[in-house]
């Protein structure tokens, strides 16, 4: 069992997030649904109470309890392989009502905040050379998506 576990809380859509996050990573899946016994705040006995998932091989726990937003003092980070995996993810979070903030954050239609960073940035902006480092988080500093391209054109002047 993980020692520490993110825990979620959606406004009557748990498990339509969760069910939609784990359709975009390997290594995800939804491992248990679980009903409300009772009527509460968040909704009648039957209805859908916690989601348990797995993301990318961490689990989560997905709540339905009216009242609470997001914020950007919390994000998930997802670190991507290339340029195609960034533009699959950025599109997917970014459809149906999700918006485009800067520097590879994004909030998706639920409110949840999302870092779709490319491994080689992480890369860039630690090179030992240190103007290569500060090029490549000045040329970070003007995007709003992540292009690995404009990175690598930005380092090499």
């Amino acid at each position: 069992m993980q020692k520490v576990t993110p825990f979620l809380s959606f406004d009557g859509q748990a498990e339509e997030a969760a069910r939609f996050y784990v359709s975009l990573l390997p290594d995800s899946r939804i491992d248990r649904v679980m009903r409300s016994p009772i009527d509460t705040q968040g909704g009648s006995v039957g209805t859908v109470l916690m989601v348990e998932f797995t993301l990318a091989g961490t689990s989560f726990i997905a709540l339905n309890t009216p009242g609470f937003a997001f914020t950007e003092a919390v994000s998930f980070m997802i670190a991507c392989e290339d340029q195609v995996e960034t533009d699959r993810l950025w599109a997917a979070l970014t459809a149906e009502g999700g918006s485009e903030i800067a520097c590879g954050w994004l909030k998706d239609r639920w409110g949840l905040f999302w870092q779709v960073t490319p491994a080689r940035l992480l890369e860039l902006i630690k090179d030992p050379d240190e103007d290569r480092a500060r090029r490549a988080m000045e040329a970070m500093c003007t995007m709003v998506k992540i292009d690995i391209a404009a990175l690598e054109s930005a380092v090499s002047q």
